[in-house]
């Protein structure tokens, strides 16, 4: 899928049917949505945070956009592709609940080193707050990020070591319900 964008090639439809949940035809009807809102073929950071000013206009979507452009971008070359667009929609559409637990550790985890300290999650969910602004009303228990950090953070690092790995991320999203109905959320925000 280089520079020619314009139409898939049979190998490539072949290879997203493959490793995607959608059928040969929603491919390509979002293959043709894409080039749509992105003539060259590539989504940049910047086009990427318009497009969530445009669905988050009380908020500030900034920051946490430039976070999950971060994981669309699978190769880090500053731009998403097709294939990384509709891989990381696939999964955060249709994905079962362990590729959704896994897409999110990822998100959480902003330095890629296999844990989510308690700053990593603290930059996440504060911008999701800032996203969100006055949109959500939050429970006393999590008013702030910083409270439902503790709150996440209580309830996942059983050893308490400071860092959360992924198999107690997935036990502690499987315990708290509020978790596992916040994977379907990002099937808003991606």
């Amino acid at each position: 899928m280089g520079a020619k964008a314009s139409k898939l090639s049979k190998d490539d439809l072949t290879s997203l049917r493959q490793s995607t949940y959608f059928d040969r035809r929603e491919i390509q009807q979002w293959h043709k949505g894409f080039l749509r809102d992105c003539p060259s073929g590539h989504l940049t950071r910047q086009d990427f945070v318009k497009i969530y000013k445009q669905f988050f206009p009380f908020g500030s979507p900034e920051e946490f956009a430039n976070h999950l452009f971060s994981v669309f971008d699978k190769d880090n070359s500053g731009s998403v592709d097709f294939r990384e667009f509709i891989t990381v929609l696939s999964t955060t559409s249709r994905g079962t609940l362990e590729e959704k637990l896994v897409w999110t550790f990822q998100l959480y985890d902003l330095n890629h080193d296999g844990f989510i300290t308690f700053d990593e999650m603290l930059t996440i969910v504060t911008s999701i707050y800032k996203m969100m602004g006055s949109m959500v009303k939050l429970s006393d228990d999590e008013a702030t990020p910083e409270l439902r950090v503790r709150k996440m953070f209580k309830l996942m690092d059983k050893n308490e070591d400071g860092y959360i790995t992924l198999d107690e991320f997935r036990e502690g999203s499987r315990v708290d319900p509020s978790i596992i109905s916040s994977l379907n959320l990002y099937d808003g925000l991606v």
